[in-house]
């Protein structure tokens, strides 16, 4: 799905950065012959300690290179922050959303358009990237790949005689068996606001049409209109909760969810390894989330989690391209989305996980949408505006708020 999007740019960071690169020296260890200290920053904190793994061995095998492993708490306005200071790390690894489409626009990455790395990379992620920046070019290697979906309980549907549903009606009927067994259809974690995301993003990317948010960015449409299903649809999923749907977060509901607490668990692929720590004995499946009665045209929300930028103004970019290069390599890609339960965005390179065998066939297909909030401004707090509406479960005014928040954004362009 071919969607755009322009972002608020400071003028401060675009000329800053451009100040930054006319400045750009390069320094390798072939030159200086000294040891070469790199950064990495990302903001995956759960794969830190898989990083920590992976850059250990890149060092043994480059003992002329080190690699820090910088992960802070919200790194990504750290990384904003940072770049407005012309003080960008060698290599980022973030998700291709706003926040990269606001960097890649202040000429803070190399163009790596004509990379051969790309070669190897499924089209469908190069394409997202340009998507979601609106540029022909490209400022980062895709390298792994998350999908929204629906996490079950195979001993809990095995004793209701459950299926998985193909379509909303079916979904809608689950819950309504599970519910009626006197057990809890889905398990909310609300109390973190982001957790309302993953059920709203794959609602609405199955719903809003493939052209929502150019035809937004021109005026044609609006969130009342293209949204307003995935809203109604949303309240819908919210009967079938606990008792106590905002008291819990996501911590909270990996535990639960991995007690037996709940059926199904609205939430990413991401979720999996914590609700298997929790209980290694738990027997999962996972399925696209049918949000239409038309089974032959859902798909599988997936973007890109995780790409691999190099800073325009790094003093040592050749290490940074070997790290890069490292990260890619299949062995270690591997390693990665093992580790992460992550689906690779390396051509050939697949994920093994049987937990995960109930999404192979979108991958396959190629039926895959990016995450509808990638192309939303953090200037628009979606994520709590969905808070407030699992509250007052108001359509409308949901509806009216984003398209205010919307207009705002576009009277700063």
């Amino acid at each position: 799905m071919k969607k755009t999007i322009a972002f608020v740019i400071s003028s401060a960071l675009v000329l800053s950065m451009l100040s930054a690169c006319s400045s750009k020296t390069e320094q390798t260890t072939s030159e200086s012959g000294k040891k070469v200290k790199i950064e990495f920053f990302h903001y995956k904190s759960e794969a830190k300690g898989t990083f920590d793994k992976l850059i250990k061995k890149f060092e043994k095998e480059n003992p002329n290179i080190d690699v820090v492993n910088a992960n802070p708490p919200e790194a990504e306005t750290v990384l904003k922050t940072r770049a407005a200071k012309r003080d960008v790390p060698d290599v980022v690894g973030i998700g291709a959303d706003a926040t990269f489409a606001e960097l890649s626009k202040a000429g803070v990455f190399e163009d790596v358009t004509e990379a051969p790395e790309l070669d190897n990379i499924q089209s469908a992620y190069i394409q997202m990237l340009k998507d979601v920046t609106g540029l022909d070019k490209v400022y980062a290697i895709p390298y792994a790949a998350n999908a929204d979906g629906i996490i079950y309980n195979k001993a809990i549907f095995k004793e209701l005689g459950l299926t998985v549903p193909k379509t909303w009606d079916e979904l809608i009927a689950v819950a309504e068996k599970v519910k009626a067994a006197g057990k809890t259809p889905f398990y909310f974690t609300f109390k973190d606001a982001w957790t309302t995301l993953p059920a709203y993003n794959a609602l609405a990317a199955n719903t809003q049409g493939e052209t929502f948010f150019q035809d937004l960015n021109k005026g044609k449409t609006s969130f009342k209109e293209g949204h307003k299903e995935a809203v109604e649809k949303f309240a819908k999923l919210l009967e079938y909760g606990h008792k106590n749907n905002f008291g819990k977060g996501y911590a909270d509901g990996n535990v639960a969810f991995a007690k037996g607490e709940s059926a199904m668990y609205l939430q990413g692929i991401w979720a999996i390894p914590e609700i298997k720590k929790a209980n290694p004995n738990i027997e999962l499946g996972v399925f696209p989330y049918p949000v239409t009665n038309h089974p032959e045209k859902t798909k599988l929300v997936s973007g890109v989690d995780l790409l691999l930028a190099i800073s325009k103004t790094s003093k040592h970019p050749k290490e940074a391209k070997k790290f890069v290069d490292f990260l890619l390599n299949e062995e270690n890609a591997k390693t990665y989305i093992t580790e992460q339960n992550a689906f690779s965005a390396i051509k050939g390179l697949t994920q093994d996980d049987p937990t995960l065998e109930g999404l192979k066939e979108s991958f396959a297909k190629g039926a895959l949408v990016d995450f509808p909030d990638h192309y939303i401004p953090a200037s628009i707090d979606l994520a709590n505006l969905l808070q407030q509406f699992t509250h007052d479960q108001d359509v409308d005014k949901f509806l009216k708020t984003m398209d205010s928040e919307w207009e705002k954004v576009q009277g700063r362009k």
